[in-house]
């Protein structure tokens, strides 16, 4: 099993610090569009809170609110992660499992490092009743949403497991996740100088909008 854990990580390092840079990316974008106002809470995009398919939404993301921009934005990603599909890539149950799994995760990573890399939160506000949409439950320093996303994602690495006894996507998983987390942890520590950057760029007295917007 270690042998075969040790030969995943050689595996799967390419892929995880492409997903890696890839989920960062996505948390530049949105901190870039959002600032300090996280859940979509300042943007010209609808609410929704008591229709069905919004109750829906917030029994699956611990009572979240379902907006416009949440409703496209998770799919985005989604569909780059299928998109070797539109260019002959062979579907089965496996290859999907492995990149559902993987957007589960990724997906929790790509939350957590628009905290990280955005000044006005950073770790040290990452905490239960500093983040409204993330106010439920929470498992230590984890919001609930975190743990599930973990889990889930290695339920559905385990189909195949299930299905043929196969345990390789589950130990490419475990590979993949420890790497993720690995790359965190260097993302943490590169941050601060992130927050540097992001409020020179924000100056107000830096701003040149008004020499193209007359």
């Amino acid at each position: 099993m270690l042998k075969d854990l040790l030969a995943a990580l050689v595996a799967q390092a390419p892929r995880s610090a492409f997903l890696f840079v890839y989920a960062l990316l996505f948390a530049l974008v949105e901190i870039e569009i959002e600032g300090p106002n996280g859940w979509a809470a300042d943007l010209p995009t609808w609410y929704r809170v008591r229709p069905w398919y919004a109750r829906v939404f917030s029994f699956l993301l611990s009572g979240k609110p379902l907006t416009g921009y949440h409703a496209i934005m998770f799919f985005v990603p989604l569909a780059s992660f299928h998109v070797g599909l539109a260019f002959g890539q062979p579907w089965s149950l496996g290859l999907e499992a492995r990149l559902i799994a993987s957007y589960l995760l990724w997906a929790a990573v790509w939350d957590f490092l628009w905290f990280l890399w955005n000044p006005h939160y950073g770790l040290r506000r990452f905490r239960k009743g500093e983040i409204w949409w993330h106010n439920k439950i929470w498992v230590g320093r984890i919001p609930i949403d975190y743990v599930n996303a973990l889990w889930s994602s290695f339920v559905v690495a385990a189909v195949p497991w299930m299905k043929n006894g196969k345990t390789t996507l589950l130990t490419e998983h475990l590979a993949f996740t420890l790497e993720m987390a690995s790359l965190v942890l260097i993302a943490a520590l590169l941050a601060p100088l992130y927050h540097l950057i992001y409020r020179r760029m924000h100056r107000p007295e830096a701003d040149e909008r008004a020499l193209v917007l007359k």
